[in-house]
């Protein structure tokens, strides 16, 4: 019976998260729905609004939904400065998959309400089991991992992207200076690394352009890209292309001068990073390496000294 409620409880909890991933996958350019009129449109046979809708995936008809309004629900509760800091680390992380606000929320309920499920759990258990009369004990910490677990990832996935837009700065600096040199504007350089490439920091050059063109200034477009960044070289940089501006200072110059910057800069971080290495590998050669070593070398000895004369004076 015991073995019967730990699978019931592993397939509850993968369908609930697999349920709240399907809610919050990457949603595309276009909606969903206005592809499928688009579709039957070009068949031209003739279907009604709630064929339309029958016809769309299960996940844009009720999960999506659904975890929105979970999400809705829960930003009711939700003080306006944690919103607020929730919508400023989406930005920071590119928002991924399409996430906003209130869909991030809505994952964040789904994992707390992990421990409630335990708890449940833990009242309907036969007797006997392991969960029975502990739903606190174990319900506490689910809840507790349910509910920071997202933010986790959020953390990792920034991290991640400020590491690839400190690793490409220093050579998209040498592509705008080259640009720059060549006689090209400042926006056009931009344009021409975001056109290049195809990774974060071309993205948010992309934006910065697209933000130029709808009107707003230069220099708050990329104030703007510093911050979504959160990268401190992303925010020198921008200081200094802000200043070179308002002062008339050579914009090939400054260029050079921050591309030559960055470059030392990436080279200290491999150097630091190298240095950590062997700090970092003592933990899995102290709890793995050494312990199978030592149990490879005495292993025969032990055995060698067990069949000998000095096993019975040793007591072996």
């Amino acid at each position: 019976m015991a073995w019967i409620l730990i699978i019931a409880v592993v397939v509850i909890l993968g369908g609930a998260i697999l349920l709240v991933a399907m809610g919050i996958r990457e949603s595309g350019e276009r909606d969903p729905l206005e592809d499928r009129l688009a579709e039957f449109a070009a068949s031209g046979e003739a279907f009604t609004l709630e064929e339309i809708e029958m016809s769309q995936p299960l996940t844009e008809r009720i999960i999506y939904p659904m975890a929105r309004r979970l999400g809705e629900v829960a930003l009711r509760f939700t003080p306006q400065n944690a919103i607020q800091q929730t919508h400023h680390k989406l930005e920071m992380a590119g928002n991924p998959s399409g996430l906003d606000p209130t869909l991030f929320w809505a994952f964040r309920m789904a994992g707390l309400s992990l421990g409630f499920l335990m708890i449940f759990l833990a009242t309907i258990a036969p007797e006997g089991s392991f969960i029975q009369g502990k739903g606190l004990l174990y319900g506490i910490p689910a809840a507790v991992v349910g509910f920071y677990l997202p933010e986790l990832w959020l953390q990792s996935k920034i991290k991640r992207r400020q590491d690839e837009v400190r690793k490409a700065l220093p050579d998209a600096l040498d592509l705008l200076t080259i640009c720059v040199e060549a006689g090209l504007g400042f926006d056009a350089a931009m344009a021409k690394v975001h056109e290049k490439w195809d990774n974060e920091l071309s993205r948010a050059f992309g934006r910065v352009i697209r933000e130029i063109q709808l009107g707003k200034l230069r220099r708050e477009a990329l104030r703007d890209m510093a911050d979504r960044v959160g990268v401190s070289e992303m925010t020198s940089f921008v200081a200094a292309v802000i200043q070179s501006e308002q002062l008339g200072v050579s914009m090939r110059k400054v260029l050079r001068i921050q591309a030559d910057q960055m470059r030392v800069k990436r080279r200290q971080r491999a150097e630091e990073e190298a240095h950590k290495a062997p700090i970092k590998m003592l933990i899995p050669m102290a709890l793995l390496i050494f312990p199978t070593i030592c149990i490879v070398l005495m292993t025969p000895a032990v055995l060698m000294l067990m069949r000998s004369a000095l096993s019975g004076i040793l007591g072996l």
